[in-house]
């Protein structure tokens, strides 16, 4: 596992956002695979280490060394400095319901040499989802797929899932994708929400490519 890897999967550590997830009702699951496992939350990266300042996009809050360098129509190119190196940037999307609350939040990035797996993708769900039931994508009117969830932490649970070439031209010639969880405390009901794919090619091409 390389380092820059590391870096994007704290990057999504560090994008982290209180969720509180609102009941919807949705379809259940309409098919499963096993995706692989990518990045790894937490690794050697210190993030108390002096940077120097880079150009902030829209006047977005800083976090700890993150920064939104371009917004592609609904997805944002965060990216973290990197004193050694090039900055590593990865396509971000923050998923919220009808009401403007946050439900859930995407991090893409892609992957070079990793065999069928494209690209890396990190959901984080509320704390609050019963992990059992998976997390389940759909991409327009389309077969969904599901994938486990990772492990948990202060700011919510991990979904780590490997998309292929398929799920990447799916989501490139696509309107939205519909993603799916079920809160712990009313299993029988689904939280659907949408993640808009309007600029996710562009985003796709502007986001850093990693090895695995």
């Amino acid at each position: 596992m390389t380092r820059t890897l590391l870096l994007l999967s704290t990057i999504a550590a560090l994008a982290g956002l209180p969720l509180a997830a609102q009941e919807t009702a949705g379809e259940a699951p309409a098919a499963e695979t096993d995706a692989p496992q990518v990045g790894n939350i937490g690794g050697g990266l210190d993030l108390g280490e002096d940077v120097t300042d880079s150009p902030n996009a829209g006047g977005a809050p800083r976090q700890a060394g993150t920064y939104i360098k371009e917004t592609f129509q609904d997805w944002s190119l965060q990216c973290l400095e990197v004193p050694e190196g090039e900055d590593v940037c990865q396509m971000y999307q923050l998923l919220k319901d009808a009401n403007g609350a946050s439900v859930a939040e995407v991090s893409i990035f892609k992957l070079i040499d990793g065999g069928q797996v494209e690209a890396g993708g990190t959901f984080v769900v509320p704390l609050e989802t019963l992990l059992t039931q998976k997390l389940t994508i759909a991409v327009d009117s389309g077969q969904a797929r599901r994938y486990d969830y990772s492990f948990c932490s202060q700011i919510g649970c991990f979904a780590r899932v490997g998309l292929t070439a398929e799920d990447i031209r799916r989501f490139k010639a696509g309107a939205k994708a519909t993603i799916t969880l079920v809160p712990a405390l009313a299993p029988d009901q689904r939280v659907a929400v949408t993640m808009s794919l309007s600029g996710f090619t562009a985003a796709y091409d502007a986001a850093s490519a990693v090895r695995q």
